[in-house]
Order: C-alpha cells, then structure tokens, then sequence
C-alpha cells in the first residue's frame, strides 16, 4: 500500500511538473512565433518617403490590437483615430516625407471621426507636400475625407455612392408582441427615443424631428467641406445626391470634377510617384503604426504631462476590463490615480460613447469633480458624447466639439421585460408565495403591478432630476434651461456651441492646447491612458473575440451593429442614460 501511495503521488506530481513546462514552452512558443511574424520597424525615417494610410476596418480611438491579427489578415480590422492624426502631423514636420497616399476601402468610422483626419490634412497641406487619395469604390464618407486630397483617384470600374444621409432604426415590437413578451417603459423625455423600437413600429414625431436636424447638420458640414474643396457648388452637390450620380459612369464623376484621374489600384502608386516624385528612387512607402513604432523610440524628455484619457465605447458598472467599453468602477480607479499623479498637470478626457449606465455616469462624474480638484479637466467629443457621454462629460472647466459630433440627449429611461406570456405559451408556469406585497422585487415572469410602476417612475424622473443639476451645475446655467434643451434631445457639436452645452468646436489637439494653457504649460509630454496591455497579457487573459467579430462584422456589413445590440442588451444596467444607440447612419 506505501509502494503505490508512493507511485501515485510520484505519478501526480511528474504530471503537474510535466504539465507547467509544457505550458511555459507553449507560451515561450507562441511569443516567438509572434516575434518571427511580427514585421520589422524601421529605427528611423528613410528619405523620400511617403505616408500610407489604408482606410479600411472600424475607427476606433485608439488601436484595439488582437493578438490573432499577427497570424491572419483580419477582413474588417480596428483602425485608430489617434495613430492617424499623429502619424498625419509627423509627415507634416518630417523632411523625410514627401507626401500622403490614401488607400479608401470600408470604413466604419463616425463623422465626427472622419472630420477629425480631414481636418488634419487640410492643416499637413500647409507644409506644401501633396496628398493622393485611391479608391476602388468611395462610400460617402470615405469621399468626404479623400476630396481634401490635391488628386483624387477612382478605379475606371468603381463609383462614389452619393446619395445623401439617412438613418434607419429597427423596430421590434410587432415581434416581441407574437413571442409574447412586454416591454415595461419608464423614461423622462420627449425626444428620449432609445425605447422607441420596443414600444412602437416607427419613429415619434419628436424623434423624426430631431433625426432630420442633425442629420441635417451633418450633411450641410460634408456638403461644404467637398464644395470648398472640389470648388463644386453645394447646390451642384446635393443635385448630383437627389439625381442618382452614384449609378452614373465612372466617367461622370470626372466631367463633373469630383475625381481627377480613372485608374486601376495597381497602377495608382506608379501615378503618384510620376506626377509628384522628383527623384530616381520611387517613393518609400511607410505606414501610420510604423511611424507610432518609430516615435516610441524617441528619449523621454521628463517634462510636465498633459494625460489624454480615453473613455470610449457604452457605459457600464462592470469591473471586467475584457471587453471593449467604459467600464466604470475601473474609470474611476484609473481617474482617482490621475489625480494623484504629481507630474500630471491637466487631464484632457476623450469622450467616445453614446452613454450607458446612469448609476455608471454618476460615479465617474464623482471621479471628474474630484479630479478637476486638483487639476485642469478639458474633455474632447469624439463621434459620440451623448446622454451617459454627456454626462461624464458636463463637469469639465472646458468641452470642446467636432461640429458633426453626436452630443446633448440628456434623459434617461429604463426597461424591464414582462417575458409570461412567452412561457405561458411554451408551457412554462411559475408560481411561488411571498412575505410581504412586493417580495421578490421585479420579476421577469409577472407584470409589474401599479405601485411598482409608479415607484420605478418616481426613480426614473429622480435621477432625470440630478441629471438636470449636474449638467446646470456644470455648465453654470440654471436648470430650467438645461431642460429647455434636455427631454433627451440630440444634438450636434455645431449645435450645442449655440445652446450652451459646448464650449468650442475643435479636435483633440484643441483640447490638449486649452489644457496647456490653463495649466500654464508651454513644454509638456502627453500620455495615453489607459495604459495598453502588452501582448503576452492579452494571450493570458485570453482576448481574442475581436478577430472572430471582425469576421462576422465583415461579412454582416452595416447588419452587424443590430446583432451587437441584442448582445449588449441583455447586460444593460436596468437605468439607462443612453442615445438611440441602434441607428443606422448610412454615410
């Protein structure tokens, strides 16, 4: 009995032994597979250069890496706002590169963030180097960016798809009412329209109202900015829009200036480098992560530092960083510590969402008035800062807009599904006994009674109230006026300029100048937070769903984003602070 206690364990323990060297050579493995397919970067930037940038994937703020991308090509891969603009300003002010070839595919990006880059070209045409734009097709957006380009490029086969902007929602209703499930609504708003789908067949009159007028607006900032920059009339534009030019020949787009030159995608860089190269050499193509990669290796100097806080994605109170979002309680660990950094001088928080969880948006507001304490906070629009967005946003010394940012929607709602009549019909019954009237809160199986609803509604129009107060208190406005522009409407960043819920209209860099001189700077570093997560973490922790999304996404197309909402639904928090989140813009 000693001699197979004895082996049993020798056994068990030559296993477990076995078992962590064969992980620590896996993962050694898997690093130096990741390092062998890893492309090289170069240390330093070669002269007569040219910066490449494809516009293909989803825009998000900044770079969501997967480590699956190193082995396969993703269809639809993430793409970062911020590698672009500042791959963008160091071709400005490096000799070494000559100009900008933009390669326009499909594109998931906001308009606001489509601004953001045509923005920074038009101030890299200042250095006097040109910009080239391809595309196989252009879709709207990708146009309106590209125009800014000194020659745009169309492949003899392909097209612009200029029609105009238009939004679409998805209704449920009719469906949930076959499957026997009721929505129980409570909400402040009139324009609050994010419970629209599951309680109607089509848009409000109120939300119909404010859809047209901004999307108004933003269509009035496209229109203009390819006006000023093709020298095509705005009314030439929307006259092409109303006349289907997109299915017209490729030709057309040329007799009617909005492409300069037909070509296929093969020859286009030979093109470039005839029209603008001077030199012998054909020009070097480098790209916006390599320039990123270049620039990391550049000496710290140690000098004050402005923090660029990224906060994008839905509001939620999770403390699970695994997922792409605002996770609350992790936001407001990351903002107390900010706070605590003394050679942090000035925050400027980066706002990308389309709000979330109202008691989420309460703790990170609690986290920014702590924060602005003791330091500058600026926040910075990107597409999205409404409801929720807003919210953590309000509290800020300054907020500065894109014009074609989506903001305001200041409401909230919450929803709770009353699911008996579809077990009823699948043969499920519950029953059970209870101790007091309203045991058991909120149950999925029952309808709410009228002291619940009435309770539930009281809260909903509570935390409308503190809402209001934080966005007067914020603003210095009164409340009364905070709720002539609130009842969850939506606005632009070129409206809200007008109504008082923005301060300015500018990108990022316009923030991080205002943090700099309300902090008396005149030298400073910037850092992103939060801080990116190495490779070999990522492995560990396993994150690797953005590759397979990226492929369901691709294949989906604008479809993808109704299959995201009925993921996210169901860990919602059951009080909301968030826009329409499942329109579809169609630019």
């Amino acid at each position: 009995m000693k001699d197979f206690l004895k082996y049993t364990l020798a056994t068990v323990t030559g296993l477990i032994i076995a078992g962590v060297i064969f992980t620590i050579i896996s993962i050694s493995a898997i690093i130096g597979m990741i390092a062998s397919l890893s492309p090289s970067t170069p240390s330093a930037l070669q002269d007569n250069s040219i910066l490449h940038i494809k516009l293909k994937g989803e825009m998000t703020e900044l770079l969501q890496e997967d480590p699956l991308s190193m082995f396969l090509e993703e269809e639809f891969p993430n793409i970062s706002l911020q590698q672009i603009t500042s791959a963008i300003e160091t071709a400005k002010n490096s000799p070494e590169i000559k100009g900008i070839y933009i390669e326009a595919g499909a594109l998931a990006a906001s308009p606001a963030a489509l601004q953001e880059i045509r923005n920074a070209l038009t101030d890299f045409k200042e250095s006097g180097k040109f910009i080239a734009a391809y595309a196989d097709n252009y879709t709207q957006g990708t146009y309106y960016l590209c125009s800014v380009a000194d020659h745009v490029m169309l492949n003899p086969q392909g097209n612009i798809a200029w029609t105009g902007m238009n939004a679409e929602t998805m209704f449920y209703k009719d469906l949930l009412d076959k499957l026997g499930i009721e929505m129980q609504i409570f909400k402040v708003g009139t324009y609050k329209s994010a419970v629209e789908p599951f309680t109607t067949t089509q848009m409000s009159e109120a939300n119909r109202e404010q859809t047209r007028a901004y999307l108004q607006s933003i269509w009035t900032q496209i229109v203009n900015g390819i006006s000023e920059s093709r020298n095509i009339p705005a009314d030439s534009l929307n006259a092409y829009a109303d006349n289907l030019l997109a299915y017209a020949s490729p030709e057309t787009f040329t007799a009617n200036n909005m492409v300069d030159t037909l070509i296929y995608r093969n020859d286009a860089i030979l093109y470039v480098n005839n029209l603008y190269n001077s030199k012998q050499q054909i020009f070097k193509p480098v790209t916006p992560s390599e320039i990123a990669a270049i620039n990391s290796l550049e000496i710290p100097k140690s000098l004050p530092t402005i923090a660029v806080y990224y906060a994008e994605g839905g509001i939620d109170d999770s403390e699970s960083d695994l997922e792409f979002g605002i996770h609350a309680p992790l936001v407001c660990k990351d903002l107390r510590s900010l706070a605590e950094d003394d050679n942090v001088k000035a925050v400027v928080l980066r706002v990308n969402s389309p709000g979330g969880s109202a008691y989420g948006s309460e703790q990170i507001w609690h986290e920014i008035m702590n924060l602005k304490a003791h330091k500058p906070v600026i926040v910075s629009m990107g597409g999205y800062a409404a409801s929720g967005g807003y919210y953590i946003s309000c509290a800020a010394d300054s907020i500065i807009a894109e014009p074609t940012t989506i903001t305001g929607s200041i409401g909230i709602f919450g929803m709770i599904p009353n699911i008996q009549g579809l077990t009823n019909k699948i043969g499920i019954h519950v029953d059970g006994v209870s101790t007091n009237q309203h045991a058991g809160g909120v149950s999925l199986f029952r309808p709410l009674d009228a002291p619940n609803k009435a309770a539930i509604q009281q809260m909903i129009e509570r935390g409308y109230a503190l809402f209001v107060k934080r966005c007067a208190e914020g603003r210095q406005m009164s409340e009364q006026d905070i709720r002539n522009i609130a009842e969850g409407r939506v606005w632009t960043g070129e409206m809200a300029v007008k109504n008082g819920l923005v301060d300015s209209l500018g990108d990022l860099n316009t923030a991080i100048d205002i943090a700099a001189q309300k902090a008396g700077l005149d030298n400073y570093d910037i850092s992103n937070y939060p801080m990116p997560e190495d490779l070999f973490t990522k492995i560990l922790n396993g994150k690797f769903s953005s590759f397979a999304e990226s492929h369901i996404r691709s294949f989906l197309g604008q479809d993808y984003e109704s299959l995201r909402f009925f993921k996210h639904i169901q860990q919602q928090a059951p009080v909301q602070a968030r826009v329409p989140y499942d329109i579809q813009f169609n630019l």
